[in-house]
C-alpha cells in the first residue's frame, strides 16, 4: 500500500465544491483531483475485486455515455472541461471522450490528451492488484508529474453517497463534508442540466412503472409523452430539460434526501478522520475557515496561497432563495427542513 496524505471532500452538488478545487488546486503541495468519481462511476471502481492494469485502464479511458450525450445535445454542465480544448482529439461525436479526460485531465494540465497518452502506457503496465491500490499508484503518478505533493484531495459533486465504499476502500483517507444552505443549494440544481435531469428520469421510471430510473432503456420511449421521450435516445433539445416546468420544491427534497443519507454514511467513517465546512462559512470568514482546511488535510496554509484563495472566492453567490417570491420560498423552505435539521444534529 502507497503512504498517501488522502483526503475526499465529499457534499451533494452545488454546494460551493467546484470553487474549492480550484481554490486546493492553488495549493503548491496539494494534488487537487477533480470530479474522478464522478467522471468514472462504475461500482467495481471501489470494489474489492481484483484488477490488471489494462483493466483499471479500461474504466479510465473508456467514455462516459451521459457525458457524451450530453455534450453532442449541447446540454453542457459548466464542470465539463475537455470540450473547451481548440485542438482535443477526442470528441463526443465520433470517438467518445475518455471518462477521466472529461473534468479530471484538463483540471491538471493544458494539455491533457498528452497526459492521456503517457497514462496510457504507465497504467497498462501495472500489476493486477485491488482498485484501491490501483488508486493510490495513479495518484501518486500524477503526483510525480506535478511537483510530487504529498498531499491529495479528490472532490466530486454528489459525492458523499458513496462514502461507504470510499471509507471501505480507503480507510486512511479523511473526509471533508462541503455543504451549503439547502434553499440555496435546491435553487443551484434547478438550474444545472445533470441536476434538472434527475426528477426527469424519476418521472420517466415512474411512467414506465419502474422501480428504478437506472432500469430505463431507450425502448421505454415507447411509453412516455413526446417531451419526455427523446430524453432517452441520443439526440434531444436541451430545452426539453431546461425549459421544463420543474417545481424547485422538488429539488430541495432531492437535497434533503441526499444530506440525510449522506450524514448517515459519514458517521461510518471515525470522528477524528471528518471535518464540515460550511461553503456560507468559507465566504464569510475565508482566511480563517481556509486555515482549518489547510490544518485538517495536513499542509501548510500558506500566506500566498491563503490571499489567492480568498481573491478566487466570489461572495456574491449567496441568498438566491431569499429573492423567491413567497409562493415558491414557502414550500422549498418545507422541502428543505429534513436536511437543515439533519446538519443542525450534525453539521
Amino acid at each position: 500500500m502507497l503512504n498517501q496524505n488522502l483526503t475526499f471532500v465529499v457534499g451533494t452538488g452545488r454546494c460551493g465544491s467546484t470553487a474549492l478545487s480550484q481554490v486546493i488546486n492553488l495549493h503548491p503541495d496539494v494534488l487537487s483531483v477533480n470530479e474522478l468519481f464522478a467522471s468514472i462511476p462504475d461500482a467495481e471502481v471501489l470494489d474489492e475485486a481484483l484488477l490488471s492494469g489494462p483493466e483499471f485502464w479500461e474504466y479510465l479511458s473508456r467514455p462516459n455515455a451521459v457525458s457524451d450525450t450530453l455534450i453532442k445535445n449541447g446540454a453542457i454542465p459548466p464542470e465539463f472541461l475537455y470540450h473547451r480544448l481548440p485542438e482535443g482529439r477526442f470528441d463526443a461525436e465520433t470517438t467518445g471522450i475518455p471518462a477521466i479526460s472529461v473534468m479530471v485531465l484538463p483540471h491538471l494540465t493544458d494539455d491533457p490528451d498528452a497526459l492521456f497518452d503517457e497514462l496510457e502506457s504507465e497504467v497498462t503496465a501495472w500489476p493486477t492488484r485491488s482498485p484501491a491500490d490501483h488508486w493510490r499508484a495513479l495518484f501518486a503518478s500524477l503526483g510525480a508529474r506535478f511537483g510530487d505533493p504529498g498531499t491529495v484531495v479528490e472532490r466530486s459533486g454528489l459525492s458523499i453517497g458513496r462514502v461507504t465504499e470510499m471509507h471501505r476502500a480507503f480507510p486512511e483517507a479523511r473526509f471533508v463534508h462541503l455543504y451549503r444552505e439547502g434553499p440555496d443549494c435546491a435553487v443551484s440544481m434547478s438550474r444545472h442540466v445533470s441536476f434538472r435531469m434527475l426528477p426527469l428520469t424519476q418521472e420517466m421510471a415512474i411512467r414506465c412503472g419502474l422501480e428504478s430510473p437506472y432500469e430505463l432503456t431507450p425502448e421505454h420511449a415507447a411509453q412516455l409523452p413526446p417531451d419526455l421521450a427523446p430524453l432517452l435516445g441520443d439526440e434531444w433539445d436541451p430545452a426539453l430539460v431546461m425549459d421544463r416546468p420543474i417545481p424547485l420544491a422538488a429539488f430541495g427534497s432531492l437535497w434533503s434526501g441526499v444530506i440525510v443519507d449522506g450524514l448517515r454514511k459519514l458517521e461510518e467513517v471515525p470522528e477524528s478522520q471528518r471535518a464540515g465546512l460550511s461553503y456560507e462559512n468559507l465566504l464569510e470568514e475565508p482566511e480563517k475557515e481556509l486555515i482549518r482546511l489547510a490544518e485538517f488535510i495536513g499542509v501548510e496554509p500558506l500566506p500566498s496561497w491563503l490571499d489567492a484563495s480568498i481573491a478566487l472566492l466570489d461572495g456574491g453567490r449567496r441568498g438566491a432563495a431569499e429573492k423567491l417570491p413567497e409562493v415558491e420560498l414557502a414550500p422549498l423552505l418545507e422541502s428543505c427542513s429534513p436536511g437543515m435539521e439533519a446538519l443542525a444534529a450534525h453539521p
